[in-house]
């Protein structure tokens, strides 16, 4: 009888301590998804790359630069005697507008005057960012941003929707050195 129990108590340990067997994932990503976003993103690009282009193309007027940064501008008042631009850490004073790629007016220069931004400290979406790192103090110039570069995906929650490619009208007031 004591074999018995030993025998069992032997069973009950051996089997009752072994590991859960490892369970397979419930679904396998493909990675469509991702591959989907890319395409419907580089439509989306070409697309505002398009419109830009036609809008430099049919202005004669401007000279306009390419960034580097994804975008497009033009100087409406440029200073001919070299300052330094702002950097990092430095605070610049200034006020801009924004427009759809119509000309219309989505938000008027009065709702950004005096707009005090630190340079790569403090939130403001890309495209005025790497803009203003382009102007000098007193300089005025008009950036066309495609989707990418200004809301993106999902736009300003306001006025502004979803892929929305823009252009903003530029004053930099002043520039503080940090």
């Amino acid at each position: 009888m004591q074999k018995k129990i030993f025998s069992i108590f032997y069973i009950l340990i051996f089997f009752g301590c072994s590991q859960p067997p490892a369970r397979k994932p419930v679904s396998i990503s493909s990675g469509s998804y991702i591959n989907q976003s890319l395409i419907l993103n580089k439509k989306i690009k070409d697309r505002d790359e398009k419109l830009i282009q036609n809008i430099i193309q049919k202005d004669t007027l401007n000279n306009y630069l390419n960034s580097g940064n994804g975008f497009w501008y033009f100087y409406t008042k440029k200073d001919s005697i070299q300052t330094p631009k702002p950097a990092f850490g430095d605070l610049v004073n200034f006020e801009y507008n924004i427009k759809n790629l119509n000309g219309s007016i989505i938000y008027n220069t009065d709702k950004f005057k005096n707009q005090n931004y630190r340079i790569d400290k403090e939130e403001l979406f890309f495209g005025m960012r790497e803009g203003l790192k382009l102007l000098q103090e007193g300089e005025s110039a008009t950036f066309l941003f495609p989707s990418h570069v200004a809301f993106g995906f999902y736009g300003d929650l306001e006025k502004i929707s979803h892929n929305i490619p823009i252009i903003s009208e530029v004053t930099v007031n002043s520039i503080f050195k940090n």
